[in-house]
Protein backbone atom coordinates (compact mmCIF):
# COMPACT_ATOMS: atom_id res chain seq x y z
CA UNK A 1 0.00 0.00 0.00
CA UNK A 2 2.16 2.57 -1.57
CA UNK A 3 1.53 6.22 0.09
CA UNK A 4 1.97 8.20 -3.36
CA UNK A 5 1.60 12.12 -2.88
CA UNK A 6 -2.20 13.10 -2.07
CA UNK A 7 -4.21 15.01 -4.52
CA UNK A 8 -4.33 18.50 -3.11
CA UNK A 9 -3.44 19.64 0.31
CA UNK A 10 -1.39 17.39 2.63
CA UNK A 11 -2.78 16.80 5.76
CA UNK A 12 -1.52 18.23 9.08
CA UNK A 13 -0.32 16.20 11.84
CA UNK A 14 -2.55 14.70 14.07
CA UNK A 15 0.10 16.00 16.97
CA UNK A 16 -1.90 19.60 16.21
CA UNK A 17 -4.83 18.24 17.27
CA UNK A 18 -6.76 18.23 20.74
CA UNK A 19 -7.11 14.97 22.43
CA UNK A 20 -11.39 14.96 21.37
CA UNK A 21 -10.49 15.81 18.02
CA UNK A 22 -8.14 12.84 17.44
CA UNK A 23 -9.89 10.48 19.40
CA UNK A 24 -9.96 6.83 17.64
CA UNK A 25 -13.10 5.43 17.70
CA UNK A 26 -15.74 7.73 15.88
CA UNK A 27 -19.93 7.41 15.68
CA UNK A 28 -21.22 9.61 12.89
CA UNK A 29 -22.37 12.80 14.41
CA UNK A 30 -23.73 16.44 13.74
CA UNK A 31 -21.77 19.46 13.20
CA UNK A 32 -21.76 23.14 12.27
CA UNK A 33 -21.10 21.67 8.66
CA UNK A 34 -24.27 19.39 8.89
CA UNK A 35 -25.64 22.37 6.28
CA UNK A 36 -22.81 21.18 3.50
CA UNK A 37 -24.34 17.64 3.85
CA UNK A 38 -28.16 18.11 3.58
CA UNK A 39 -28.96 18.49 -0.42
CA UNK A 40 -26.07 19.87 -1.41
CA UNK A 41 -25.81 19.50 -5.38
CA UNK A 42 -23.23 22.06 -6.44
CA UNK A 43 -20.08 20.18 -5.66
CA UNK A 44 -18.79 16.25 -5.20
CA UNK A 45 -20.94 14.86 -1.71
CA UNK A 46 -17.05 13.66 -0.27
CA UNK A 47 -14.49 15.31 1.58
CA UNK A 48 -11.62 15.59 -0.93
CA UNK A 49 -9.08 17.86 -2.89
CA UNK A 50 -9.90 20.84 -4.66
CA UNK A 51 -8.60 19.68 -7.71
CA UNK A 52 -11.21 17.48 -7.63
CA UNK A 53 -14.20 20.21 -7.04
CA UNK A 54 -12.97 21.74 -9.66
CA UNK A 55 -13.17 19.35 -11.92
CA UNK A 56 -16.22 18.49 -10.79
CA UNK A 57 -17.55 22.45 -11.23
CA UNK A 58 -15.68 22.33 -14.54
CA UNK A 59 -18.12 19.47 -15.79
CA UNK A 60 -21.05 20.46 -14.65
CA UNK A 61 -20.59 23.60 -16.64
CA UNK A 62 -18.26 22.92 -19.67
CA UNK A 63 -16.01 25.43 -21.16
CA UNK A 64 -17.67 26.47 -24.60
CA UNK A 65 -16.45 26.15 -27.98
CA UNK A 66 -16.28 29.70 -29.50
CA UNK A 67 -15.79 30.70 -33.42
CA UNK A 68 -12.40 31.29 -34.28
CA UNK A 69 -13.36 34.47 -36.15
CA UNK A 70 -14.52 35.45 -32.50
CA UNK A 71 -11.39 34.26 -30.75
CA UNK A 72 -9.44 37.62 -31.10
CA UNK A 73 -11.20 39.40 -29.06
CA UNK A 74 -10.29 37.96 -25.88
CA UNK A 75 -6.70 35.90 -25.65
CA UNK A 76 -7.16 32.44 -24.66
CA UNK A 77 -5.16 32.50 -22.07
CA UNK A 78 -7.62 35.26 -20.31
CA UNK A 79 -10.69 33.46 -21.25
CA UNK A 80 -9.48 30.03 -19.50
CA UNK A 81 -7.89 32.37 -16.23
CA UNK A 82 -11.55 33.87 -15.65
CA UNK A 83 -12.90 30.50 -16.18
CA UNK A 84 -10.89 28.95 -13.58
CA UNK A 85 -10.79 31.99 -11.11
CA UNK A 86 -10.89 30.36 -7.51
CA UNK A 87 -10.85 26.62 -9.05
CA UNK A 88 -6.87 26.72 -8.98
CA UNK A 89 -5.19 23.52 -7.82
CA UNK A 90 -4.58 22.80 -4.06
CA UNK A 91 -0.73 22.55 -3.44
CA UNK A 92 0.55 20.15 -1.17
CA UNK A 93 2.70 20.73 1.24
CA UNK A 94 5.55 19.83 -0.02
CA UNK A 95 4.99 22.62 -2.36
CA UNK A 96 5.14 25.25 0.14
CA UNK A 97 8.29 27.21 1.09
CA UNK A 98 9.70 27.05 4.69
CA UNK A 99 8.35 29.79 5.93
CA UNK A 100 4.81 28.53 4.83
CA UNK A 101 5.58 25.43 6.68
CA UNK A 102 6.41 26.58 10.29
CA UNK A 103 2.77 27.77 9.76
CA UNK A 104 1.79 24.63 10.45
CA UNK A 105 4.06 23.77 13.65
CA UNK A 106 1.91 25.53 16.07
CA UNK A 107 -0.58 22.97 17.97
CA UNK A 108 -4.23 24.22 17.57
CA UNK A 109 -6.61 23.35 19.74
CA UNK A 110 -9.90 23.38 17.75
CA UNK A 111 -12.48 21.00 18.66
CA UNK A 112 -15.45 19.09 17.02
CA UNK A 113 -18.47 20.93 17.21
CA UNK A 114 -21.05 18.10 18.43
CA UNK A 115 -24.96 19.64 17.64
CA UNK A 116 -28.13 17.36 16.90
CA UNK A 117 -29.96 18.15 13.68
CA UNK A 118 -33.17 20.41 13.78
CA UNK A 119 -35.82 17.87 13.25
CA UNK A 120 -36.94 19.94 10.56
CA UNK A 121 -33.87 19.94 8.27
CA UNK A 122 -33.51 16.42 7.88
CA UNK A 123 -30.54 14.81 5.53
CA UNK A 124 -31.77 14.75 2.11
CA UNK A 125 -31.15 11.33 0.94
CA UNK A 126 -30.33 11.01 -2.35
CA UNK A 127 -33.45 9.91 -4.69
CA UNK A 128 -33.28 8.05 -7.99
CA UNK A 129 -34.19 11.45 -9.86
CA UNK A 130 -31.77 13.14 -8.09
CA UNK A 131 -28.51 10.83 -9.13
CA UNK A 132 -25.71 12.57 -10.48
CA UNK A 133 -24.67 10.83 -14.46
CA UNK A 134 -22.08 9.08 -12.45
CA UNK A 135 -24.19 7.65 -9.84
CA UNK A 136 -26.53 6.43 -12.47
CA UNK A 137 -23.70 4.86 -14.23
CA UNK A 138 -22.76 3.26 -10.65
CA UNK A 139 -25.88 0.98 -10.84
CA UNK A 140 -25.51 -1.09 -13.69
CA UNK A 141 -26.79 -4.93 -13.36
CA UNK A 142 -24.93 -7.07 -13.41
CA UNK A 143 -26.49 -10.39 -16.06
CA UNK A 144 -25.87 -13.76 -15.43
CA UNK A 145 -23.29 -14.29 -17.91
CA UNK A 146 -21.32 -11.47 -16.26
CA UNK A 147 -21.62 -13.28 -13.01
CA UNK A 148 -20.24 -16.33 -14.31
CA UNK A 149 -17.30 -14.59 -16.34
CA UNK A 150 -16.37 -12.89 -12.62
CA UNK A 151 -16.72 -16.37 -10.96
CA UNK A 152 -14.43 -18.11 -13.37
CA UNK A 153 -12.24 -14.83 -13.16
CA UNK A 154 -12.03 -14.85 -9.21
CA UNK A 155 -11.19 -19.18 -9.71
CA UNK A 156 -8.79 -19.01 -12.76
CA UNK A 157 -5.39 -19.05 -13.57
CA UNK A 158 -3.92 -15.71 -11.80
CA UNK A 159 -1.29 -16.53 -10.04
CA UNK A 160 -1.00 -13.06 -8.77
CA UNK A 161 -4.39 -12.47 -8.55
CA UNK A 162 -4.08 -8.52 -10.30
CA UNK A 163 -6.86 -7.35 -12.14
CA UNK A 164 -7.90 -4.04 -13.80
CA UNK A 165 -11.13 -2.29 -12.99
CA UNK A 166 -13.73 -1.95 -15.62
CA UNK A 167 -14.41 0.93 -17.50
CA UNK A 168 -17.54 2.71 -18.99
CA UNK A 169 -17.89 3.61 -22.46
CA UNK A 170 -15.23 1.42 -23.70
CA UNK A 171 -15.82 -2.02 -25.97
CA UNK A 172 -17.13 -4.73 -23.66
CA UNK A 173 -14.68 -7.30 -24.92
CA UNK A 174 -11.71 -4.57 -23.58
CA UNK A 175 -13.07 -4.87 -20.36
CA UNK A 176 -12.77 -9.02 -20.31
CA UNK A 177 -11.15 -9.98 -17.05
CA UNK A 178 -11.39 -6.99 -15.02
CA UNK A 179 -13.47 -6.16 -11.93
CA UNK A 180 -15.90 -3.28 -10.23
CA UNK A 181 -16.22 -2.66 -7.05
CA UNK A 182 -19.65 -4.07 -6.82
CA UNK A 183 -17.95 -7.41 -8.23
CA UNK A 184 -15.56 -7.14 -5.07
CA UNK A 185 -18.61 -6.91 -2.39
CA UNK A 186 -20.69 -9.72 -4.43
CA UNK A 187 -21.93 -12.37 -2.67
CA UNK A 188 -20.27 -14.14 -5.37
CA UNK A 189 -17.34 -13.54 -2.80
CA UNK A 190 -18.47 -14.69 0.18
CA UNK A 191 -21.12 -14.08 2.77
CA UNK A 192 -20.12 -11.00 4.26
CA UNK A 193 -20.05 -10.18 8.40
CA UNK A 194 -18.06 -7.09 8.23
CA UNK A 195 -16.32 -5.10 6.73
CA UNK A 196 -12.98 -2.14 7.23
CA UNK A 197 -12.42 0.51 4.32
CA UNK A 198 -9.47 1.96 4.26
CA UNK A 199 -8.81 4.97 1.93
CA UNK A 200 -8.11 8.98 1.16
CA UNK A 201 -11.21 9.80 -0.72
CA UNK A 202 -14.46 8.79 0.37
CA UNK A 203 -18.36 9.47 -0.90
CA UNK A 204 -19.84 7.30 2.06
CA UNK A 205 -23.44 7.08 0.01
CA UNK A 206 -21.97 5.77 -2.96
CA UNK A 207 -20.16 3.60 -0.95
CA UNK A 208 -23.02 2.11 0.60
CA UNK A 209 -24.85 1.05 -2.65
CA UNK A 210 -21.82 -0.83 -3.98
CA UNK A 211 -22.89 -3.30 -1.41
CA UNK A 212 -25.60 -5.74 -2.27
CA UNK A 213 -28.80 -4.97 -0.70
CA UNK A 214 -28.59 -7.91 1.66
CA UNK A 215 -25.25 -6.45 2.89
CA UNK A 216 -25.78 -3.11 3.46
CA UNK A 217 -26.60 -3.09 7.06
CA UNK A 218 -23.43 -5.28 7.71
CA UNK A 219 -20.88 -3.68 10.30
CA UNK A 220 -18.57 -1.31 8.43
CA UNK A 221 -15.28 0.24 9.49
CA UNK A 222 -13.80 3.60 7.48
CA UNK A 223 -10.52 4.28 7.67
CA UNK A 224 -9.95 7.91 7.42
CA UNK A 225 -7.41 10.49 7.73
CA UNK A 226 -9.59 13.26 7.69
CA UNK A 227 -9.35 16.37 10.08
CA UNK A 228 -11.15 18.88 11.38
CA UNK A 229 -13.93 20.24 8.63
CA UNK A 230 -13.17 17.13 6.37
CA UNK A 231 -13.67 15.06 9.16
CA UNK A 232 -17.03 16.38 10.67
CA UNK A 233 -18.63 16.29 7.22
CA UNK A 234 -17.33 12.69 6.31
CA UNK A 235 -19.17 11.92 9.71
CA UNK A 236 -21.95 13.84 9.02
CA UNK A 237 -22.69 11.39 5.57
CA UNK A 238 -22.64 8.55 7.27
CA UNK A 239 -25.50 10.29 10.10
CA UNK A 240 -28.50 7.71 8.63
CA UNK A 241 -26.18 4.43 8.79
CA UNK A 242 -25.64 3.24 11.96
CA UNK A 243 -23.63 0.28 11.00
CA UNK A 244 -20.69 2.66 9.85
CA UNK A 245 -17.76 3.38 12.42
CA UNK A 246 -15.02 5.12 11.83
CA UNK A 247 -11.07 5.15 12.68
CA UNK A 248 -9.12 8.16 12.10
CA UNK A 249 -5.35 7.86 11.41
CA UNK A 250 -3.18 9.39 13.73
CA UNK A 251 -0.44 11.09 11.47
CA UNK A 252 2.91 11.37 13.63
CA UNK A 253 4.39 13.93 11.47
CA UNK A 254 3.07 17.31 9.52
CA UNK A 255 3.02 16.09 5.91
CA UNK A 256 2.14 12.57 6.59
CA UNK A 257 -1.39 11.92 4.64
CA UNK A 258 -3.28 8.47 5.04
CA UNK A 259 -3.28 7.13 1.17
CA UNK A 260 -3.67 3.66 1.48
CA UNK A 261 -6.67 1.86 -0.35
CA UNK A 262 -7.40 -1.40 1.31
CA UNK A 263 -10.57 -3.96 2.32
CA UNK A 264 -10.63 -6.51 4.91
CA UNK A 265 -13.83 -8.49 3.76
CA UNK A 266 -14.73 -10.90 6.70
CA UNK A 267 -17.48 -13.69 5.26
CA UNK A 268 -18.93 -16.75 7.15
CA UNK A 269 -16.41 -18.93 4.41
CA UNK A 270 -13.52 -17.09 6.04
CA UNK A 271 -11.36 -13.80 5.18
CA UNK A 272 -10.79 -11.95 2.19
CA UNK A 273 -7.92 -8.76 2.00
CA UNK A 274 -8.13 -6.52 -1.31
CA UNK A 275 -5.30 -3.77 -2.00
CA UNK A 276 -5.99 -1.21 -4.76
CA UNK A 277 -5.51 2.41 -5.82
CA UNK A 278 -9.20 3.39 -6.34
CA UNK A 279 -11.11 6.39 -3.99
CA UNK A 280 -14.11 5.05 -2.90
CA UNK A 281 -16.35 7.92 -5.25
CA UNK A 282 -17.89 7.24 -8.57
CA UNK A 283 -15.37 9.10 -10.60
CA UNK A 284 -12.52 6.48 -9.78
CA UNK A 285 -14.58 3.44 -10.66
CA UNK A 286 -16.40 4.66 -13.71
CA UNK A 287 -13.82 5.68 -16.93
CA UNK A 288 -10.25 5.23 -14.80
CA UNK A 289 -8.67 1.98 -15.31
CA UNK A 290 -7.33 0.86 -11.68
CA UNK A 291 -5.16 -1.70 -10.38
CA UNK A 292 -6.52 -4.34 -7.64
CA UNK A 293 -4.71 -7.02 -5.71
CA UNK A 294 -7.41 -9.74 -4.77
CA UNK A 295 -6.78 -12.27 -1.92
CA UNK A 296 -7.43 -15.66 -1.94
CA UNK A 297 -10.26 -16.52 0.42
CA UNK A 298 -8.47 -17.20 3.24
CA UNK A 299 -10.32 -19.98 5.93
CA UNK A 300 -9.85 -19.57 9.51
CA UNK A 301 -7.90 -21.55 11.75
CA UNK A 302 -8.55 -24.38 14.18
CA UNK A 303 -9.72 -22.58 17.29
CA UNK A 304 -6.52 -23.10 19.79
CA UNK A 305 -3.44 -22.31 17.03
CA UNK A 306 -0.78 -19.97 17.81
CA UNK A 307 2.25 -18.73 17.22
CA UNK A 308 3.53 -18.30 13.17
CA UNK A 309 0.52 -21.29 11.94
CA UNK A 310 -1.10 -19.34 8.90
CA UNK A 311 2.31 -17.02 7.64
CA UNK A 312 3.12 -17.28 4.17
CA UNK A 313 6.30 -17.78 2.47
CA UNK A 314 6.22 -14.27 2.00
CA UNK A 315 5.83 -13.50 5.66
CA UNK A 316 2.79 -11.54 4.13
CA UNK A 317 0.25 -11.68 7.48
CA UNK A 318 2.91 -10.79 9.53
CA UNK A 319 3.79 -7.52 7.81
CA UNK A 320 -0.59 -6.74 7.21
CA UNK A 321 -0.59 -7.11 11.14
CA UNK A 322 2.64 -5.36 11.50
CA UNK A 323 1.12 -2.30 9.08
CA UNK A 324 -2.39 -2.46 11.41
CA UNK A 325 -0.61 -2.28 14.43
CA UNK A 326 0.98 0.86 13.16
CA UNK A 327 -2.51 2.79 13.14
CA UNK A 328 -1.89 2.45 17.29
CA UNK A 329 -5.72 1.98 17.29
CA UNK A 330 -7.82 0.14 19.87
CA UNK A 331 -10.69 0.07 17.07
CA UNK A 332 -8.15 -2.01 14.77
CA UNK A 333 -7.15 -4.42 17.69
CA UNK A 334 -10.48 -6.45 16.14
CA UNK A 335 -9.46 -6.81 12.67
CA UNK A 336 -5.49 -7.98 13.80
CA UNK A 337 -7.17 -10.68 16.05
CA UNK A 338 -9.04 -11.53 12.79
CA UNK A 339 -6.25 -11.85 10.90
CA UNK A 340 -4.07 -13.84 12.73
CA UNK A 341 -7.23 -15.79 13.02
CA UNK A 342 -6.97 -17.42 9.52
CA UNK A 343 -4.67 -18.86 7.45
CA UNK A 344 -2.96 -16.87 4.86
CA UNK A 345 -0.52 -19.36 3.62
CA UNK A 346 -1.59 -19.38 0.53
CA UNK A 347 -0.41 -15.84 -0.29
CA UNK A 348 1.79 -15.66 -3.34
CA UNK A 349 2.85 -11.88 -2.72
CA UNK A 350 4.84 -9.38 -0.76
CA UNK A 351 3.12 -6.49 1.07
CA UNK A 352 4.86 -3.24 0.60
CA UNK A 353 3.78 -0.87 3.52
CA UNK A 354 4.15 2.83 3.97
CA UNK A 355 3.40 4.89 7.44
CA UNK A 356 4.56 8.44 8.03
CA UNK A 357 6.85 8.95 10.56
CA UNK A 358 11.11 8.87 11.31
CA UNK A 359 12.90 5.53 11.38
CA UNK A 360 16.00 4.54 12.65
CA UNK A 361 18.57 1.37 12.17
CA UNK A 362 16.62 -1.14 10.77
CA UNK A 363 13.29 0.27 10.78
CA UNK A 364 13.93 2.74 8.05
CA UNK A 365 13.78 -0.97 5.86
CA UNK A 366 10.41 -1.71 7.24
CA UNK A 367 8.55 0.65 5.34
CA UNK A 368 8.17 2.55 1.47
CA UNK A 369 11.12 2.56 -1.25
CA UNK A 370 13.59 1.62 1.07
CA UNK A 371 11.67 -1.57 2.41
CA UNK A 372 11.40 -2.17 -1.79
CA UNK A 373 15.43 -2.22 -1.94
CA UNK A 374 15.38 -4.77 0.47
CA UNK A 375 12.96 -7.05 -1.27
CA UNK A 376 14.46 -6.83 -4.32
CA UNK A 377 17.85 -7.45 -3.47
CA UNK A 378 16.79 -10.00 -1.08
CA UNK A 379 14.86 -11.71 -4.08
CA UNK A 380 14.89 -10.65 -7.32
CA UNK A 381 17.74 -11.81 -9.92
CA UNK A 382 20.12 -9.59 -11.45
CA UNK A 383 19.74 -9.24 -14.95
CA UNK A 384 22.32 -9.19 -16.92
CA UNK A 385 23.50 -5.88 -18.74
CA UNK A 386 20.58 -4.51 -16.72
CA UNK A 387 22.31 -0.83 -16.56
CA UNK A 388 21.01 -0.28 -19.98
CA UNK A 389 17.33 -1.17 -18.33
CA UNK A 390 15.69 2.38 -18.36
CA UNK A 391 13.45 2.83 -15.34
CA UNK A 392 10.02 3.41 -15.89
CA UNK A 393 8.12 5.63 -13.88
CA UNK A 394 3.85 6.31 -13.85
CA UNK A 395 1.95 7.90 -11.89
CA UNK A 396 -0.66 10.99 -11.21
CA UNK A 397 0.57 13.45 -9.24
CA UNK A 398 3.86 15.20 -8.49
CA UNK A 399 5.40 16.85 -5.51
CA UNK A 400 8.33 18.85 -4.68
CA UNK A 401 11.29 16.83 -5.84
CA UNK A 402 14.48 19.87 -5.01
CA UNK A 403 16.63 21.69 -7.23
CA UNK A 404 17.96 18.79 -9.15
CA UNK A 405 17.89 14.90 -9.89
CA UNK A 406 20.76 14.22 -7.10
CA UNK A 407 18.60 15.24 -4.31
CA UNK A 408 16.27 12.35 -4.22
CA UNK A 409 15.21 11.09 -7.70
CA UNK A 410 18.30 10.05 -9.16
CA UNK A 411 20.01 9.27 -5.95
CA UNK A 412 18.07 7.58 -3.22
CA UNK A 413 15.15 6.45 -4.83
CA UNK A 414 16.70 5.29 -8.02
CA UNK A 415 18.75 3.16 -6.05
CA UNK A 416 15.58 1.49 -4.35
CA UNK A 417 13.88 0.79 -7.71
CA UNK A 418 17.41 -1.06 -9.43
CA UNK A 419 18.11 -2.84 -6.50
CA UNK A 420 17.67 -6.12 -8.28
CA UNK A 421 20.38 -8.35 -6.76
CA UNK A 422 22.95 -8.12 -5.14
CA UNK A 423 25.30 -6.69 -7.83
CA UNK A 424 23.19 -3.56 -7.84
CA UNK A 425 26.16 -2.28 -5.80
CA UNK A 426 28.46 -2.56 -9.29
CA UNK A 427 25.84 -0.15 -10.63
CA UNK A 428 26.59 3.14 -11.61
CA UNK A 429 23.58 5.57 -10.85
CA UNK A 430 24.23 7.77 -14.11
CA UNK A 431 24.43 4.30 -16.01
CA UNK A 432 20.80 3.66 -15.64
CA UNK A 433 18.28 6.13 -17.74
CA UNK A 434 15.23 7.39 -16.00
CA UNK A 435 11.99 7.83 -18.36
CA UNK A 436 8.77 9.59 -16.41
CA UNK A 437 5.57 9.03 -18.03
CA UNK A 438 2.96 12.00 -17.55
CA UNK A 439 -0.12 12.66 -19.03
CA UNK A 440 -0.08 15.52 -21.68
CA UNK A 441 -3.03 18.19 -22.55
CA UNK A 442 -3.77 16.28 -25.44
CA UNK A 443 -3.98 13.14 -23.58
CA UNK A 444 -6.21 14.32 -20.79
CA UNK A 445 -8.35 16.11 -23.40
CA UNK A 446 -8.58 12.69 -25.45
CA UNK A 447 -9.53 11.13 -22.55
CA UNK A 448 -12.99 9.23 -21.77
CA UNK A 449 -13.38 12.34 -19.14
CA UNK A 450 -11.98 14.64 -20.90
CA UNK A 451 -10.61 17.94 -19.23
CA UNK A 452 -12.66 16.98 -16.24
CA UNK A 453 -9.79 13.99 -15.60
CA UNK A 454 -7.20 16.77 -14.77
CA UNK A 455 -8.75 16.90 -11.42
CA UNK A 456 -7.06 13.89 -10.81
CA UNK A 457 -3.68 14.78 -12.39
CA UNK A 458 -2.36 17.57 -9.92
CA UNK A 459 0.64 19.19 -10.80
CA UNK A 460 0.86 22.53 -9.83
CA UNK A 461 2.78 25.27 -11.81
CA UNK A 462 4.34 26.68 -8.70
CA UNK A 463 6.15 23.56 -8.27
CA UNK A 464 6.84 22.84 -11.98
CA UNK A 465 8.28 26.01 -11.81
CA UNK A 466 11.13 25.13 -9.58
CA UNK A 467 11.80 22.10 -10.86
CA UNK A 468 12.43 22.41 -14.63
CA UNK A 469 14.96 19.79 -14.96
CA UNK A 470 12.58 17.23 -14.00
CA UNK A 471 10.91 17.79 -17.38
CA UNK A 472 13.25 16.46 -19.36
CA UNK A 473 12.54 12.99 -17.99
CA UNK A 474 9.32 13.16 -19.51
Amino acid sequence: MLQEGAHGKWTVSSSDESTEENSDSEKPSTSSLLDAACGRTSGPQYPCSEARKAAHKRKASPLKLIDKKFSAEIPPAEKQRTSQEGLGWCLSSSDEEPEDQEKHAHKETLKEEKCDAPKEHPLNLCKDDELSENQKAEEYNETLSEAQDTWDLLNGGNPFRFFLTKVRGIEQSYNSGALHIKDILSPLFGTLISSAQFNYCIDVGWLVRQYPQEFRKKPLLIVHGEKRESKAELLAQARPYENINFCQAKLDIAFGTHHTKMMLLLYEEGLRVVIHTSNLIAEDWHQKTQGIWLSPLYPRLPQGTTGSAGESETNFKSDLISYLMAYNSPTLKEWIDLVQEHDLSETRVYLLGSTPGRYQGSDKEKWGHLRLRKLLREHASSVPAQESWPVVGQFSSIGSMGADGSKWLCSEFQESLVAAGSSVTTLLKCDVPIHLVYPTVSNVRQSLEGYPAGGSLPYSIQTAQKQLWLHSYF
